[in-house]
């Protein structure tokens, strides 16, 4: 039981979507975020069937490609995109440690987050026109799963960011992030090798991306998650499209 509630806890925190069961149990916290690649797989799902379907419905290209770019984003609610912009304001402002950690926290949007959205979303929009939904809409399943299973791990066993929220976190539940973290990879499989491919690249550049952040800033926090997860996501799709 208390796994559902977590399930339904990472719901609520990470799903735009309305939770149909919503629950919070403050020790269920580090459970939350073990369920949160399960969340990717519901992310995934709805993705690659929105690629078939537009690709089934003969939507044009670009404008199924716009849709497909968004899709995730919108379903997270921005939350990780959020993350990706506070980070790549302070990583790239290259100032010293305390000063990015500032702009961390800064609530106004610098240039560099906004020239790294544009940046994200150029990229990923011809990543996406570019991809055969007909034929791989399958690959795109796993991708937001094994981004965030990277993701959860990384925070059982890295660092934590000094007054980030998972701090104080208890990390009782580090066997099982492992065990999602390559469970989720491995369910790729079931997609086929092109799929399994995109995963194995989503998790190397969700996990590069978060050594580099923590790195950066300091140690690992919700805006490194976000900051990798995006990243991760479309170094997945890229590798999709080009096979």
């Amino acid at each position: 039981m208390n796994w559902i509630t977590a399930f339904f806890m990472a719901w609520g925190m990470f799903l735009s979507v309305p939770c149909p069961h919503p629950r919070w149990d403050e020790k269920l916290r580090d459970r939350m975020l073990i369920m949160l690649p399960f969340v990717g797989l519901l992310i995934g799902a709805c993705w690659s069937g929105l690629a078939l379907a537009l690709a089934k419905s003969g939507c044009p290209r670009l404008i199924g490609a716009a849709a497909i770019c968004v899709f995730p984003h919108l379903m997270s609610g921005f939350i990780h995109l959020d993350g990706y912009m506070d980070c790549s304001d302070a990583i790239l402002s290259r100032r010293d440690m305390e000063t990015r950690k500032k702009i961390l926290k800064d609530p106004h949007v610098g240039s560099f987050a906004v020239i790294s959205v544009c940046l994200l979303f150029m990229a990923a929009f011809a990543v996406f026109a570019e991809l055969d939904a007909a034929d791989k809409w399958a690959g795109l399943a796993a991708i937001p799963a094994v981004t965030r299973a990277s993701s959860i791990c990384s925070i059982f066993f890295l660092k934590p960011m000094e007054g980030s929220s998972y701090e104080k976190m208890e990390r009782k539940a580090k066997g099982q992030a492992v065990f999602v973290m390559v469970l989720m990879p491995a369910l790729s499989l079931a997609a086929g090798p092109e799929a399994v491919a995109a995963a194995l690249a989503a998790a190397a550049v969700t996990w590069a991306a978060i050594l580099r952040g923590s790195k950066q800033l300091g140690g690992m926090s919700g805006d490194v998650s976000g900051y990798a997860i995006s990243l991760g996501e479309l170094a997945g799709a890229l590798i999709l499209a080009l096979i």
